[in-house]
């Protein structure tokens, strides 16, 4: 796993990526304990098993839209924007890779027929007029 801090503001992560061979039986904790969006990846044994368990109900002040997409099928392109809206960076993410956007902006772009992939991000989503501007 690799993570990116921003050059406008070095303390401030932008994304991590995990490729689909990176993952091993250990834990990977692709953000920080103190991200909105919590996302990990591990390879599994036969014998694992992980007691039925829920999550607490707890107050939560969110006040950044993070987001993930991975890749099922196929391959895209990302376009990472700086916090000053500049461009950082360009991942190709392919079948299994992981991506994680924390902070600036990103674009995306399908590079082969019929992609797939699950985007993944914290709510509420108060729709594209209220949720996001261009860059």
């Amino acid at each position: 796993m690799k993570e990116y801090y921003s050059r406008a503001n070095p303390n401030e992560i932008l994304y991590s990526v995990l490729r689909l061979h990176e993952i091993s039986q250990s834990r990977q904790d692709l953000s920080k304990e103190s991200e909105f969006l919590q996302v990990n990846a591990r390879k599994f044994s036969l014998d694992i098993f992980i007691k039925p368990h829920k999550h607490l109900q707890r107050d939560s002040n969110i006040n950044l839209t993070q987001e993930c997409w991975i890749v099922i099928k196929g391959s895209i392109r990302a376009q990472i924007f700086d916090l000053d809206d500049s461009l950082f960076s360009e991942e190709i993410i392919s079948k299994g890779d992981c991506i994680v956007f924390f902070r600036g902006g990103h674009s995306l772009k399908v590079l082969k027929k019929d992609s797939i992939m699950y985007e993944i991000k914290n709510g509420p989503y108060l729709g594209l007029k209220n949720d996001k501007t261009s860059i």
